[in-house]
């Protein structure tokens, strides 16, 4: 054969095998990604299609094991036992497979297999927060509380946001709130924190509060988007009044926020607006919607410090204003000097803005209010005094307009309110 014959056949040679090894890894891309297919459809079909185009693939028989196991219309555990088992024997190191194994096995009574598939699952992957979970809540589920508790409290160590659960179910198998905090919740805050929401949540406030105390140990910095709003407000619906001042004033500690410059002796937090906190506890409280009124917080027009609040009526409405408010707690049977400061601008009607003094949660009620102002005043100084009843725990400074005599009468113009204070009748500080 001469060379040139013998290259050219050399080459057809090549080029055949080359298609063939082209065609042959073609055949199984499509098959693969068909199988894929199939498994996104996430139907039973689906998954059993997947299983016999790829059935070397362990992923396709753990989503079929998945849809038998968790499917609701078509439970069928014997099968998802089969496909794990099938899976395992692909790939014995996954935690993930041996972890449903053993809910499966668990599902059908076979405790002892059960046991055997979850410590595989954590002599596979003994780091893991969720096998930890899962093997504790098995143990859990089988009256074997310190072993149980062990796991879950390194489960929670490990992913702190599990905290309000693990509280939550271990508190099921034994009610003694002290030594699930002792065994359970790992020292750190996150865990705490969702706890505390949780245990609120359910009307569990005694327990939240021994929860906050652990918190309060720790000193944490803890913003106050995370904070004990749900807490206090829990514990002032149920009277705890000093309960809930303690809470409030640790947590406005933990926020960089227990030093503002309110005058000395003040019971009510924050008179000046300076932090900027609204919405529950012992803050002011903003309604939302008064037609005719816009209230906000002034950072350029103020008394003292850094803000004010703004009232700005549009002359659409003859008013009745009841708020901002600010909760307060008050000893029983005390005098207070009242004080604020306020300024209007072209304040229209006879009736201007005032602040309103009340006891709540009791029938000894105690209200009054301070002299309105209307036109145009500069910062001025209004005062008044209030005193507590026999039972009076807590009381409500109140931002009010009443409405005009006259039904078309309506307001008009801004006014600001700074710098309130509500002290025990002795020495209070009055600024210039």
């Amino acid at each position: 054969m001469s060379p040139r014959l013998w290259s050219s056949a050399h080459r057809g040679v090549i080029l055949a095998l080359a298609f063939g090894v082209a065609g042959f890894l073609s055949y199984f891309s499509l098959r693969n990604a068909l199988a894929v297919h199939y498994a996104d459809l996430q139907t039973r079909q689906g998954y059993e299609r997947s299983v016999r185009m790829e059935s070397e693939d362990y992923r396709n028989w753990y989503l079929l094991g998945r849809y038998w196991q968790y499917n609701l219309e078509d439970t069928d555990t014997v099968r998802a036992i089969q496909a794990y088992t099938a899976a395992l024997s692909l790939n014995p190191g996954s935690a993930e497979i041996w972890s449903d194994l053993a809910t499966a096995y668990e599902a059908e009574g076979n405790i002892p297999a059960a046991r055997d598939a979850f410590l595989h699952a954590k002599r596979t992957y003994p780091l893991s927060a969720e096998v930890a979970w899962r093997y504790g809540n098995f143990l859990l589920r089988q009256g074997e509380q310190d072993a149980a508790f062990l796991e879950m409290h390194y489960a929670v160590e490990e992913e702190p946001q599990r905290g309000a659960e693990a509280l939550s179910r271990a508190l099921r198998a034994e009610p003694n709130i002290d030594l699930i905090l002792d065994l359970v919740l790992p020292p750190l805050s996150n865990a705490y924190i969702g706890a505390i929401r949780d245990q609120v949540a359910d009307g569990h406030t005694s327990n939240a509060v021994k929860i906050w105390k652990r918190l309060a140990s720790l000193r944490p910095h803890l913003p106050l988007s995370e904070g004990p709003f749900s807490l206090v407000d829990s514990l002032l619906r149920e009277k705890q009044i000093a309960e809930a001042q303690s809470v409030w004033q640790e947590a406005m500690v933990f926020a960089s926020l227990g030093n503002l410059a309110d005058p000395a002796g003040s019971v009510l937090w924050d008179g000046g607006f300076e932090s900027g906190v609204v919405g529950g506890g012992f803050s002011w409280t903003f309604q939302e919607g008064v037609p005719g009124v816009q209230i906000s917080l002034d950072t350029r027009e103020k008394h003292s410090g850094n803000r004010s609040l703004r009232l700005l009526f549009n002359g659409r409405y003859n008013l009745h204003l009841v708020g901002p408010c600010h909760l307060v707690p008050v000893q029983p049977s005390t005098a207070y000097d009242f004080s604020a400061w306020i300024r209007t601008l072209s304040i229209t009607t006879e009736q201007g803005v005032r602040l309103q003094l009340r006891s709540i949660g009791t029938q000894d009620t105690s209200t009054v209010v301070t002299p309105d102002l209307r036109g145009s005043q500069p910062w001025t100084r209004v005062e008044i005094l209030w005193s507590s009843g026999r039972n009076v725990q807590e009381m409500q400074v109140c931002v009010i307009r009443f409405p005009s005599q006259e039904v078309d009468d309506k307001i008009q113009g801004m006014a600001w309110v700074d710098d309130v204070a509500l002290v025990p009748s002795a020495a209070e500080p009055r600024k210039p």
